[in-house]
């Protein structure tokens, strides 16, 4: 158990360099607070005492802002940096080393039954803000850009970013394929928005027109 701990809190010490000593990681961090919590409620989570899972994984949701459901599995050396706003659900798979930032969703799509939640391999970051749905895996050694949302399986070593998120480095090469044109890409809501703002300034241009008869018909009387 000691030897789980060190290894825990070196793992964090390695990637935050605002860290400063292994006592300020194990009494401070609301993270390692959050992942201690999980293994406690995993535990009773793996021998059927879902209550007992539950009711520990919620109250260290309550302390931390990090909510992680007992029946997730997760691998050795999970750090969550800042933490806040971070869910991670039930059916997500998460491997050894992987980084986490606020504001992460591990989660469904509603569409699924069973394995609903992602798989991370080795190694995995996903920035702050980023949304991983669904059922599908996320390979060794990639990175989620902040705010992406990723809604498709991601391959080994690479970088995706946008909405819906796209691969643009494979192996520490750029993708070229015009498709993944993270700039370029429509926006439905900016399209209809702008569909709407074309129909209300016709609307107003025939009331006006139809303003300016019934005043020349008033002028004729």
């Amino acid at each position: 158990m000691f030897d789980r701990i060190k290894e825990e809190v070196a793992s964090i010490k390695a990637r935050d360099p605002a860290v400063r000593s292994a006592w300020e990681v194990l009494f401070l961090y609301p993270s390692y607070k959050a992942v201690r919590s999980y293994r406690i409620a995993h535990w009773f989570y793996e021998r059927g005492h879902f209550f007992i899972a539950r009711w520990i994984s919620q109250r260290s949701r309550s302390k931390t802002g990090i909510e992680i459901h007992p029946g997730a599995k997760i691998g050795k050396g999970l750090f969550i940096d800042h933490g806040a706003g971070v869910v991670i659900g039930e059916t997500t798979e998460i491997g050894d080393y992987c980084t986490l930032y606020q504001n992460v969703t591990l989660g469904g799509t509603g569409k699924d039954v069973g394995k609903r939640h992602p798989t991370l391999g080795n190694n995995v970051l996903v920035g702050a803000g980023a949304r991983v749905l669904g059922p599908f895996r996320i390979g060794d050694n990639s990175k989620i850009a902040a705010n992406a949302v990723v809604l498709e399986e991601v391959p080994p070593n690479c970088t995706a970013v946008g909405v819906p998120a796209r691969v643009v480095r494979r192996n520490g090469v750029r993708v070229t394929n015009s498709d993944l044109d993270q700039i370029h890409i429509p926006d439905p809501v900016s399209q209809l928005l702008c569909e709407h703002r074309m129909y209300i300034d016709r609307l107003e241009n025939e009331i006006s027109e139809l303003k300016q008869e019934i005043d020349e018909l008033k002028s004729e009387k």
